[in-house]
């Protein structure tokens, strides 16, 4: 009974306490479980003929946490992402944690001219943020946190946050490490995440050597380590666009002002990249792990592994709006371009470019979209010559870490883990869509090409047109906290398009491959506030 008042007298005086500090701060707690069930038959890439589609349901549940003061805010988001069924009814503590941090930050208040309490006041705003967090700048082309996908995107950072006079400018930065353990020297890196154990080229399963991604049969985790034809072994691809390694660090500054109807907008992104050697581990007996060293293999191993590999990208966006959508209606010009210089992820000099034009008219409910994109790409073989085109650098623009599927086609045919064509794209779209109070539809037609001709095994050019993209959408809101979205797409590719992805490599293997590709999904997505308050009417 005593234990029971001693209890009863804790809460009531954690609730007292919370009650009168709430006075002084704000906090918000937020929920998501986002299903998407899908309908698979030619996503990403075209399948054999006459394959099944495939069907699954993924899940996001995500748990925001947001507290303000004053001076101090502070987000965190913990999610848990899977596909239904790919764990068992009843699991064990073997298979691991299933949860992860999504977000985890604090953003301090270093100047404030609204707030007579803090004295720096040189800036209109001064903050910086710090920890783990989501990275959003115009219209995800370059930089996103690729919400779309379950897992999404974020970023271990320090950002320092400007706003003086009408400008905006952030500056970041990113430095990232495996391990805190004790006798680890040095910052070296091994850019993505590698499973525990591997095969030797004779088939032996060994613990995967220390500094070194594993070259493999097809890249699979599973398959006999090669010297040479193989690809990256990993768990999970490092990035979404087809790339080799994850950064090792990058400085990034965005620059933003808007004069009357018209924002300008700057880009600069410096990602940094570990240097590696092919190396081999093991004997004759048991077999050799193949694969790229990123750490010394010793003392005696004189391989420079801090050298630079500095990849920079840069640019500037304008978007002009003339107009309202009550008169004659509202005509949003957007156009961009981007340029990339220094080493890409395998050493070789860079010289790419992307850039692109639209024009949006909107008149009440609808909105009609026309532009065009181009990102360069290499021509010839460039895959087979270490990556460079036949200029002697890479020509292919990396559009970074933004949202792809909001620009190149819903099926996610380009920039992301799907592999890219090493011939760039150009890529000519028509939009229309239907917004009313609760539902809106659209459809998307995009026409790709690649930007540059690459070649066929026998060395014979490939044709530049890659096919028709066609996308519907239907959104639905079904009340203020939950969302039902439909899709359809079809992908009408030509035989080019298994070239581009690297499907083929002659025209025999080309015509084994269906051109049409279908995708069908339904997505719910229950956004819950724990503390919303349904205002109450008074009479």
């Amino acid at each position: 009974m005593k234990k029971f008042h001693i209890s009863k007298l804790a809460l009531f005086l954690f609730l007292s306490i919370c009650t009168q500090f709430t006075t002084k701060a704000q906090f918000t707690l937020q929920g998501q479980l986002r299903t998407r069930t899908e309908v698979r038959n030619g996503l990403g890439n075209l399948v054999p003929n006459d394959s099944k589609s495939a069907a699954f349901t993924s899940q996001r549940t995500r748990l925001n946490f947001g507290y303000k003061w004053d001076r101090v805010l502070f987000g965190a988001a913990v999610q848990d992402v899977r596909v239904w069924g790919q764990d068992a009814s009843s699991i064990s503590n073997a298979d691991g944690a299933k949860l992860m941090l999504h977000e985890g930050w604090a953003e301090v208040t270093l100047a404030n001219k609204a707030d007579t309490t803090v004295k720096f006041k040189a800036v209109d705003l001064l903050t910086v943020k710090i920890g783990r967090q989501e990275l959003i700048y115009d219209d995800v082309r370059l930089i996103g946190n690729l919400d779309w996908l379950q897992q999404g995107r974020r970023h271990d950072m320090v950002l320092l946050k400007a706003v003086h006079k009408g400008w905006q400018v952030d500056a970041g930065y990113a430095f990232g490490q495996n391990s805190d353990g004790f006798g680890v020297v040095g910052t070296g890196y091994v850019p993505a995440n590698v499973n525990a154990f591997t095969r030797t080229s004779t088939g032996v399963l060994v613990p995967t050597p220390a500094g070194i991604i594993p070259l493999t049969v097809g890249g699979g985790i599973g398959a006999n380590s090669v010297k040479t034809g193989g690809a990256l072994a990993w768990i999970n691809p490092p990035s979404t666009n087809g790339a080799s390694q994850d950064y090792k660090s990058f400085k990034s500054v965005y620059i933003s002002r808007k004069f009357n109807q018209t924002k300008f907008s700057g880009l600069f992104f410096q990602d940094d990249f570990g240097a590696y050697r092919l190396d081999s581990v093991g004997s004759a007996a048991t077999g050799y792990v193949y694969g790229r060293r990123f750490l010394p293999s010793s003392t005696a191993d004189a391989f420079d592994y801090s050298q630079s590999r500095s990849r920079t990208t840069y640019g500037l966006m304008v978007n002009h709006t003339l107009g309202n959508a009550s008169g004659f209606g509202k005509v949003a010009l957007q156009g961009a371009y981007y340029g990339q210089t220094g080493k890409d992820r395998e050493g070789n000099d860079m010289d790419a470019f992307h850039y692109t034009l639209s024009a949006t008219y909107q008149k009440s409910k609808w909105a009609f979209t026309l532009g065009y994109d181009v990102l360069s790409g290499n021509d010839g073989s460039s895959a087979m010559n270490n990556y460079k085109a036949s200029t002697g650098k890479n020509n292919r623009f990396d559009p970074l870490y933004g949202t792809p599927h909001r620009h190149w086609g819903y099926m996610d045919y380009f920039y992301v883990g799907t592999n890219s064509p090493a011939g760039g794209l150009n890529n000519g779209y028509l939009k229309a869509k239907y917004t009313s109070n609760a539902l809106t539809f659209g459809v998307d037609y995009h026409s790709f090409a690649l930007n540059k001709a690459t070649t066929k095994g026998d060395g014979t050019l490939v044709g530049t047109d890659l096919g028709n993209e066609i996308d519907f959408l239907l959104n639905y809101n079904m009340n203020k906290f939950t969302n039902i979205e439909l899709g359809y797409s079809v992908m009408m590719a030509t035989d080019n398009m298994t070239f581009a992805k690297g499907q083929a490599t002659t025209d025999a293997a080309a015509k084994n491959f269906d051109k049409t590709g279908t995708w069908l999904y339904l997505m719910i997505n229950i956004r819950p506030d724990f503390f919303y308050a349904k205002p109450v009417a008074i009479k």
